[in-house]
């Protein structure tokens, strides 16, 4: 039986070996359900948000999202693994 690390690895090595904004939606949506997508993509549009200096009640009424999740999302831009800030920055550049 596989490890949670050796799943995780082949899931992200799957997920390298898409090309286009459609084969990405193609995988997610038959990995994720609509809820957990929508959740991920709301984290996403937080960290933009606040990778651009929006205030809290800012992105609240942009997003929807919690002050819960827009702390946790802060959190993860100032302390995390600086995941969100590469995607980030790399989209920007395009």
């Amino acid at each position: 039986m596989a490890t949670y690390e050796e799943n995780t690895a082949e899931l992200f090595k799957a997920i390298l070996e898409l090309k286009t904004p459609e084969e990405c939606g193609s995988f997610f949506n038959d990995l994720c359900t609509v809820k957990e997508l929508k959740e991920m993509s709301q984290r996403f549009e937080v960290a933009r948000l606040l990778s651009d200096g929006l205030i809290y009640s800012d992105i609240a009424s942009k997003t929807g999202a919690s002050t819960t999740t827009i702390s946790r999302v802060n959190r993860s831009l100032m302390y995390g693994e600086n995941g969100y800030k590469l995607a980030i920055e790399r989209m920007k550049k395009d």
